[in-house]
């Protein structure tokens, strides 16, 4: 049983369309929403009161993607200013002390310590294997999980991803840890872009304008705690009307903003034609713009040992 906590949309479509499932654990409604349109089993409930007992004595696979808000490159940060005590929580954690609540409140981002979370499963589940992804300023919690993990005799690795490497037509680097107690697992090598390989996927090849000759720049909720209708960054948008009028930009016809639709960022994160985002339009920009992009999801999955057995069956 594959168990997702966070679970937004991207790791479940990945599963999906390699014929598994997972029971995500989710407390925003909209996201809730869009998942069980989308046909994922969901349970709406806060991931740090959810008792981990339910789970026991069956095998357990683990996904997490904790909110990166505070990690991230815009904003204030904090999450930054509080690594000294998320790494103390995941130690406490992995050692069977539960001191999230202690150092939680002495967190300057209250979201910080949710990145501690998923250790608390690892520790009472012990799973078989993990993928975890956030901000690329989270690699050194990464890290610290795949030193914990090796010392119970894990095959751990983490390291930053960019999904552009994987066939996604959008730019987006990623921190992921993937762990396995059955099989060595290593970062999977990119399909895209390297010699001898097809090249990355050009932006304008995906939403018809854009970008000619690279990847779309890295889409976003909406630059906002509530999610917003501006995806691309104002830095990225000033770059890109340097591009205009140049053969490096396709131009978008009659529409004289740079601001893609949900269903263009949508595409642009690898999701199906046709799925379906609940909410209004900035929670829908958050689902979106929160996501793993499916082939960045596929790949780590897919070098977890995840689909394994599914290949063995086609074989068979």
């Amino acid at each position: 049983m594959i168990v997702h906590g966070f679970a937004g949309i991207g790791w479940s479509e990945a599963l999906a369309a390699r014929g598994l499932s997972d029971v995500g654990l989710e407390l925003d409604t909209a996201a809730c929403r869009t998942r069980i349109a989308a046909g994922h089993i969901t349970v709406q409930c806060d991931v740090t009161q959810y008792p981990t007992w339910r789970f026991k004595g069956r095998d357990i696979e683990k996904i997490d993607s904790p909110p990166c808000p505070g990690f991230g490159k815009s904003g204030k940060k904090l999450g930054l200013q509080d690594l000294p005590r998320v790494h103390q929580a995941i130690e406490d954690l992995s050692r069977g002390k539960d001191t999230r609540a202690k150092i939680g409140d002495a967190c300057l981002d209250e979201r910080s310590i949710l990145t501690a979370e998923p250790m608390r499963w690892h520790y009472d589940l012990q799973p078989r294997w993990i993928c975890m992804e956030q901000v690329p300023s989270v690699l050194v919690v990464w890290q610290q999980y795949a030193e914990i993990l090796c010392s119970w005799g894990y095959s751990a690795v983490a390291g930053i991803l960019d999904a552009a490497d994987y066939g996604l037509g959008q730019t987006r680097k990623r921190a992921v840890l993937i762990a396995s107690r059955e099989q060595n697992v290593q970062l999977p090598a990119p399909t895209h872009g390297g010699l001898g390989q097809p090249p990355q996927v050009a932006m304008a090849d995906v939403t018809g304008w854009g970008y000619t000759q690279r990847p779309a720049p890295s889409v976003t909720g909406g630059g906002t705690y509530t999610g917003g209708a501006e995806p691309f960054g104002n830095g990225t948008r000033q770059a890109m009307k340097r591009a205009m009028g140049t053969p490096l930009w396709a131009d978008r016809v009659g529409v004289h903003h740079l601001r893609p639709s949900i269903a263009e960022c949508a595409r642009l994160q690898g999701f199906r034609p046709g799925l379906q985002f609940h909410g209004g339009a900035g929670q829908k920009h958050l689902i979106v713009g929160n996501a793993v992009p499916l082939p960045l999801a596929d790949a780590a999955l897919a070098a977890a040992g995840a689909f394994a057995e599914t290949s063995m069956a086609v074989a068979a």
